[in-house]
């Protein structure tokens, strides 16, 4: 089983075409999204239409949950790019039919999902679609010990856009510090795969994750950052901060 593990893909269409054409080139079985599909970057449409052609399990993210519902918890920025977003979905050229399966599989888009001993959630094992797993929650004891209390054995995660390996004792490490590559060892582990559209990392290129039967790898995607920044400028209702961030990774 060789399967690619994306996330945050956040409506950026340039980062997501060479992530799927780079998960083609390493030989995956199968695609999974861990939610974010939507919100923050200006082709939610082109996006949602590629995850749901190349995905075989896709689940929800906060920001698909803002466009399907009223967005709870964002920024002034984030929210104005949401209900942006939403009118995309709702107005965008096309017939009625592909309108509506967009909307239909956000709708069906579960919180978790589960493939013993792997569970798979958009932010943490105890609130899969909001909670966020940060690395310097390694040193809060009780929120760790009550995480991994809800592993099985690995936990597959986004929402931070920082990506790296939380270790049962309490270890956070990047994929630099682990060379791009983790061996299952016996204990349990969180791994945050980092983001498609929006890395926050201070590396601008998209990160995802390869999960094989004993390890997994990290991989960075070089593309044209550029012209998805220029995008967002030119769309009134985004920020240019949004812009701003996909050229810095931060």
């Amino acid at each position: 089983m060789k399967r690619a593990i994306i996330s945050d893909i956040h409506g950026n269409l340039e980062a997501l075409q060479a992530v799927l054409a780079d998960a083609r080139s390493q030989g995956v079985d199968e695609i999974f999204c861990l939610g974010d599909i939507i919100g923050y970057g200006p082709n939610p449409c082109e996006c949602l239409d590629l995850v749901i052609e190349n995905t075989r399990v896709c689940l929800l993210g906060n920001h698909d949950q803002g466009a399907l519902f009223d967005p709870e918890g964002f920024n002034t920025g984030a929210e104005r790019a949401i209900f942006w977003t939403r009118d995309q979905l709702e107005n965008s050229r096309g017939d009625r039919a592909q309108i509506d399966r967009r909307w239909d599989f956000l709708g069906a888009l579960p919180r978790i999902y589960r493939d013993e001993p792997w569970m798979y959630v958009h932010g943490s094992p105890r609130n899969p679609v909001n909670e966020y797993v940060f690395p310097e929650d390694i040193y809060n004891q009780k929120k760790m010990e009550k995480l991994f209390s809800l592993v099985p054995r690995g936990c597959f995660q986004g929402h931070t856009h920082v990506p790296g390996v939380f270790t049962e004792s309490r270890n956070f490490m990047t994929p630099e510090d682990l060379n791009g590559v983790y061996p299952y060892d016996g204990q349990k582990f969180m791994v945050n795969v980092g983001s498609v559209g929006q890395p926050r990392d201070g590396d601008n290129r998209p990160c995802y994750v390869i999960q094989e039967d004993q390890q997994l790898s990290f991989r960075r995607v070089p593309y044209d950052f550029g012209v998805t920044a220029n995008k967002i400028y030119d769309i009134p209702e985004l920020d240019d901060f949004l812009g701003d961030r996909i050229k810095q990774g931060r």
